[in-house]
């Protein structure tokens, strides 16, 4: 005797390998019915291919050749341009530069973006759309027009020096901007003025996933501002924290436009921070060294990488904690 099965009620079977465990169609049946929609994608990918990829992909074999761009061809050392940048000075200066640079502008931006966050945030703050936005007004300014305007306002007979001369907080005036002991602090400085805004939104829009019942419980219970802080918003902020704090870092290392036009890297290479010496070591030099300025370009671009998967483990882990 046979048993015969039959489908349930309002089931559907489903033949052949065209849906799989999640029902999607295979790309190349999707690319033969709706073809013309990727057609619109064409020039994106190409351009994105060409100026982004290629280029890419092209750093890590110049970063193998002794290639001063002149020729055609350049002559394969293997890892002989990364042997040398191990011992050159100049290389190690920059990246101990934008070391210092994110160390000190990181926690400065962060912080006092939270602060301006909080602040602003709340209800009893007057005019606080126009507050908002003032500091948000340098974000879309270029980084060149920031650090040609701020060459002359900290310029030794600019404004700044005469307000601290008045004060009495300086004896003789400065130029913060070339003198060795002050530059690389202030780039950071402008660097933090100019971004703080944006990181001010993202703190504004962290603050707005906090339940309100939980503030107005908290002073039901008369706890005051700190406490609120410390026990309340702090802790829901964490995951923000780590995403913020992680986006500046990649945002501390890219600050070539500021840094070329407020100093220059100088003086006597003070402030200079990798990504100057990578172009001024293929472009600025009497004979340019494309190949030594990729291999340069390679440690960079690792440098990143480690902090994205940073940040992507950071984020993981703070996910973990709160499950």
């Amino acid at each position: 005797m046979t048993i015969g099965t039959t489908p349930l009620a309002g089931t559907r079977t489903v033949a052949g390998p065209v849906a799989g465990r999640t029902g999607r169609r295979p790309f190349l049946t999707r690319l033969r019915q709706s073809w013309w929609i990727y057609l619109f994608l064409l020039p994106t990918v190409l351009g994105y291919g060409a100026y982004t990829v290629y280029p890419l992909v092209a750093s890590w074999w110049y970063a193998l050749l002794d290639w001063p761009g002149f020729a055609l061809r350049g002559t394969f050392i293997g890892l002989g341009n990364f042997e040398r940048l191990l011992a050159d000075d100049l290389f190690w200066s920059a990246f101990r530069n934008s070391l210092v640079f994110m160390i000190i502008g990181v926690p400065l931006r962060v912080g006092g973006a939270l602060l301006l966050a909080l602040v602003l945030n709340s209800r009893r703050t007057p005019f606080r759309g126009f507050f908002r936005t003032l500091i948000f007004l340098p974000v879309v300014t270029t980084g060149a027009i920031i650090g040609v305007v701020f060459t002359l306002i900290l310029d030794a007979g600019g404004p700044v020096n005469l307000a601290l001369i008045k004060l009495a907080l300086l004896e003789s005036p400065v130029n913060f901007a070339a003198d060795t002991d002050t530059s690389l602090v202030t780039v950071v400085a402008v660097w933090v003025w100019k971004w703080l805004g944006i990181t001010m939104i993202y703190w504004l829009a962290a603050l707005q996933t906090i339940p309100p019942e939980l503030g107005e419980a908290a002073r039901v219970d008369r706890a005051g501002a700190v406490r609120e802080f410390w026990h309340i918003t702090l802790p829901l902020l964490r995951p923000f924290l780590v995403i913020i704090t992680l986006i500046d870092i990649i945002g501390a290392l890219n600050v070539f436009d500021l840094v070329t036009t407020l100093t220059g890297g100088g003086p006597a290479y003070s402030s200079e921070v990798i990504e100057l010496f990578i172009y001024r070591t293929a472009y600025e030099a009497t004979v340019p060294q494309l190949g030594y300025a990729s291999a340069a370009a390679v440690l960079f671009g690792l440098l990143t990488v480690i902090l994205a998967v940073a940040q992507a483990a950071g984020i993981r882990a703070v996910r973990r904690r709160q499950a």
